[in-house]
Parts: C-alpha cells; structure tokens; sequence
C-alpha cells in the first residue's frame, strides 16, 4: 500500500463564500487566479467514528482553524470569518452531512479572481468541505526513500504555511518514491539536513532520545508533531530535543515513524534499502500510536480537550 485517495461526493453539504450548499452546486472557472497560480491555503483536519458513543470526535479542531488563520495571513488573504465561525460552519456542515465513520474536513482559502497575472490583493473565496478518510497510509511499517528532490526553502514559498503551490515540490517526490517501489519520500534541506517526510514530520529515536527536525528545517509545524510531543513527555518522561538531523542518522536511528493528520502515527521500517533497527515497528511508536488513537477517538479522558464530541444523526439532512 503507498496511500489510498478519498473521493468527494457532489451531494454533500459544504460551506462556500458564507452560505451551506452542496458540494455539486460550487462552481469554478479555469480562470480562477489560485488554479493558475497556487495563490491558495488549506487545512487537514480528522474527526474520528467514535461506535460506543455515537459522536465523531473531531481532533484539535481550534488549534487547526488558527493554524489556517496563519497561513492565510502569509498570502494576504482576508478570511472574513473569525476562529470561532469557522469551527462552527465545520460542526454544522458534519451535522448536515451526518458521516458514521472516520472523516476528513477539508477548509480552503483561495485568490478567486478570473483573472490574469501575478498578484495577491484581490478578493478571495473561502471553502470547507468533508469526505469519508480511513488510512491514508500503512500504518504497519512504511518503505521510505531520501528523496532527489530539495523540500522547499521557507524563503521561497513559507514551509510553516499550508500553501497549496508548494505541494508541487510533495507531489513530485512522492511520484519518484512511488516509482522507485517505496511508499513515501523523505526530503533534505537545501543545507542537506533532514526536513520531514512528503506531507508528514518525521520523528527518530536514537540512543533513548526522541529527536525530530526544527521548525527552521523548512517543516510545517505539525499539529500531530505536537500531539506526539506531550505523549512522549506526559505518558514517556521524553522530552523531545528538536535539532538538526543528518542524514545518515536516518539509517542508524533505533526507531523511525511520521506523523501528520493524514498519516496520524506511521511507523518506518525500511529507508534507502536499510532497515530501521531491527527493521520492525519499534516499541515506542508502537505505544505512541495505540495511545494517540485512543485519545483521538474521545476514549482517554486525561486527553479529552483534543477532540470536541458531536453527536451524530441517523439520517443526514439531504
């Protein structure tokens, strides 16, 4: 398995410029200035099935709307709703489309204009939409390549901003891991240090130390990254020591795994062809994923503030 897509449905409820409407009845023109241009932000974000108690436990709901607030910033884009009106529509779009099972909510932010030519200061569009997400990648131990291609400098496109043109640079080495018979890429820094994964940060354990690259490795600031950070320090006693990783740490390191909304936990097993330690899913990422599932799904009430809880309807509003 590389990574599985998750296909939208046109009959589903998404909020568009203001108003909740169906996904099929959003329309776009070629001439949009961000399809031509890139000039768009995006989140990820996850709300979690949750059987027992019949809610979808939407995962740091808050702490991703002020991720997107930032990077909409960066570009100069006006999202014209606040913090609290964006988890809001997203509660209420999920309430409409009433998904029994794991979904992603896709918010983008986006230069609208039909028009010609490179600019940020024109009128942008803002949408949230949601689709069924189960493992976007194997959580069973990933096959990981060093990427040939450079992870884009934050003084080219700004990495700590979710925007949309800089996942040309993801979507090419991706395309090359996959290719070459790998799961995932991971890229180097222009200094050739270690960044982070395709659309993952990256984690390593080496001599009982829990390492990840720093912000100024031209990452995203992970909002999982963070998530794995206080479950290492509260449940583990490891604080994790944020530095510059080099390459060959990659293939000497104790224990490898990715974590990103998408991937949530993904242990690596193999990378360039070396095995990761024992080239087994180590025990540290092993209890790290068990225990972000169980906070994530709303089943670990020292973590409940992670989640806000929705209850969810039988039928969906149609």
């Amino acid at each position: 398995m590389s990574r599985t897509a998750f296909s939208v449905s046109d009959a589903e409820w998404c909020y568009h410029d203001g108003e909740l409407m169906k996904v099929g009845d959003v329309r776009l023109s070629p001439a949009t200035h961000a399809l031509n241009y890139g000039t768009g932000v995006f989140e990820g974000i996850r709300a979690y099935w949750n059987e027992g108690k019949g809610t979808l436990q939407v995962l740091k709901l808050r702490e991703h709307y002020e991720r997107f607030e930032k990077s909409a910033r960066l570009l100069h884009i006006d999202l014209g709703a606040s913090i609290d009106e964006l988890c809001e529509a997203t509660l209420e779009i999920l309430r409409r489309n009433a998904p029994r099972e794991d979904t992603y909510i896709r918010p983008l932010a986006y230069q609208s204009a039909t028009s010609i030519g490179v600019r940020l200061d024109m009128t942008p569009s803002l949408s949230i939409f949601t689709a069924p997400m189960g493992d976007y990648v194997s959580l069973t131990g990933l096959r990981c390549c060093v990427s040939s291609w450079r992870r884009v400098a934050d003084n080219a496109i700004p990495t700590r901003a979710k925007i949309t043109a800089s996942y040309a640079n993801t979507a090419l080495a991706v395309d090359d891991a996959h290719r070459s018979g790998y799961d995932d890429a991971i890229f180097l820094t222009h200094d050739g240090f270690v960044s982070e994964a395709s659309a993952a940060n990256l984690f390593l354990l080496r001599k009982g130390q829990l390492i990840t690259p720093p912000p100024t490795a031209d990452i995203l600031e992970g909002i999982t990254r963070d998530a794995v950070m206080e479950l290492a320090r509260e449940e583990f006693g490891l604080e994790t020591e944020q530095r510059q990783v080099g390459r060959t740490e990659l293939y000497v390191a104790d224990e490898v795994f990715l974590t990103g909304t998408g991937f949530q936990i993904a242990p690596v097993v193999e990378i360039d062809d070396r095995p990761v330690g024992d080239g087994r899913i180590g025990d540290l990422a092993s209890n790290l994923q068990r225990m972000y599932f169980q906070a994530a799904r709303g089943e670990w009430d020292k973590y409940r503030d992670w989640t806000v809880p929705l209850e969810v309807a039988e039928q969906a509003v149609r």
